[in-house]
């Protein structure tokens, strides 16, 4: 008798545990497209998710806005919880003000560093979309006293130098190493000021651009840039950076986006309506 009362007990517990996943997970599914926003828009944010997955940018973590289209003081970015960036649809985009609060929620999760995009686009009304990654070789950068520098052309956008965002500077020793807040964000965006990229101590970076096409490219090539940098210091020696010359160069990138843009279209990616919560 009384191990079926455990047992009974057992399966209640588990099934109030499991309750809220499976509320938010049925909201996510029947959330419709946003209306107003072109699905061709829509498609190519999920896209960039991964993109910058098969480009070793994104892996569980990290995330991608554009500013919305029809309305400067909002941003389109996917929702959190269970989606990592490699199954991102349109579906999972959503609407949220330059303060991060999302415009119709439905009982979706949040990403919590979703701060570093509103307080940009507030602070950068010529940024239209922003990428923030745990990107690898950009870490030892922003933990040392090695500049990150554009070493080689694709990478002429770093020719002005990258700043370093240190968190300690704004919440103090006893932080939680998150951008969860709209006063981080706010010191985030003027730690990057008007550059392309800014690295996060300890943490990865962010990356923006005047459109998603050049924010992706920048973010990929940023990532290149820091691993290139790091071999050629093991070689020894000084390093040949861009001179400034050389960092004004414009970079076409046509043909790397729509090579990108076919690779993650073709793969395989469940449905909303075909996940498991």
């Amino acid at each position: 008798m009384r191990k079926h009362l455990f047992s009974g007990l057992f399966v209640i517990a588990t099934i109030g545990m499991l309750m809220p996943l499976a509320v938010r997970n049925a909201a996510a599914q029947s959330a419709p497209l946003l209306a107003g926003v072109d699905k061709a828009i829509l498609t190519e944010l999920a896209l960039s998710y991964r993109i910058l997955v098969n480009q070793n940018v994104l892996d569980a973590y990290g995330h991608v806005s554009i500013r919305h289209p029809q309305n400067p003081n909002r941003f389109l970015m996917a929702r959190s919880g269970e989606v990592a960036p490699a199954y991102v649809t349109a579906n999972d985009i959503m609407e949220f003000d330059l303060d991060s609060n999302a415009i119709d929620r439905q009982g979706r999760a949040l990403h919590s560093e979703r701060f570093i995009h509103g307080e940009i686009y507030k602070l950068r009304p010529d940024v239209n979309a922003v990428v923030h990654s745990h990107s690898r070789a950009v870490i030892p950068f922003g933990v040392t006293k090695t500049p990150l520098r554009a070493i080689f052309h694709n990478a002429a956008f770093l020719g002005a130098g990258v700043p370093v965002y240190e968190i300690r500077d704004q919440s103090g020793e006893n932080n939680d190493m998150l951008v969860n807040s709209n006063a981080k964000g706010q010191a985030l965006a003027k730690a990057l000021g008007a550059h392309p990229v800014v690295l996060m101590r300890g943490h990865g970076d962010a990356v923006v651009g005047p459109s998603l096409q050049v924010a992706i490219f920048r973010a990929i090539y940023t990532e290149v840039n820091a691993s290139l940098q790091l071999q050629a210091t093991m070689l020894g020696g000084p390093i040949t950076f861009l001179n400034e010359y050389e960092a004004k160069k414009h970079q076409g990138m046509e043909r790397t986006w729509e090579a990108w843009k076919r690779q993650a279209s073709e793969q395989n990616v469940p449905s909303p309506s075909s996940r498991t919560p």
